[in-house]
């Protein structure tokens, strides 16, 4: 695939799960265009469109190591993000780096992530988190924070205090998450 076809596939109409995947199983041939097709994500920002984000974070799931070499321009361009549409993709792929870095300790990410890239993916979670979001990036953002909250000690204090202040007014299921993210957060003594 080169990135004409990738760029034809991702924006001649929008695209469904089924393409999708056949889309990403010729992404995950071609690592070099992950870097691409973020590219479009962030163009698809300004537009209001999601295949590639939709694209990118199903990629991810798949092959979350072809972020790393463009991992410093994905922190980077966290908090200029607009659109939930993008926002919520971007903030699983976010999750999932956590995950392999703090759950599974991954050597590859414990290596190659920074401690300043891991504190641009906390900034944004928290302003996913109490931003104006749907449920999905806010959960996403929990999960990320309670991670970071094992390399960085004043955020699980912070993550606490803003699920405890936002759970009477949360819908149900961000009130479920935050009661097992509270639930942890009580296990560790915060």
């Amino acid at each position: 695939m080169t990135e004409k076809q990738l760029h034809t596939s991702l924006f001649a109409s929008r695209i469904s799960k089924t393409q999708i995947d056949i889309l990403v199983g010729q992404l995950e041939k071609e690592p070099e265009l992950a870097e691409v097709l973020f590219q479009y994500v962030l163009q698809e920002d300004k537009e209001g469109t999601f295949n590639a984000s939709w694209t990118f974070d199903h990629l991810m799931r798949k092959q979350l190591h072809y972020l790393l070499p463009f991992m410093e321009t994905f922190t980077n361009r966290l908090s200029q993000l607009q659109s939930e549409s993008c926002i919520r993709p971007i903030a699983h792929v976010c999750e999932m780096v956590c995950e392999a870095y703090f759950k599974k300790k991954d050597p590859t990410f414990l290596k190659t992530v920074t401690n300043n890239q891991l504190e641009k993916i906390m900034t944004a979670c928290f302003d996913w988190l109490i931003g104006p979001m749907n449920i999905a990036p806010k959960v996403f953002a929990m999960s990320s924070l309670y991670y970071l909250g094992f390399k960085f000690d004043w955020v699980h204090p912070e993550l606490k205090q803003v699920l405890e202040d936002n759970y009477p007014t949360g819908t149900s299921g961000y009130r479920n998450r935050a009661k097992k993210t509270l639930d942890k957060l009580a296990r560790l003594g915060v």
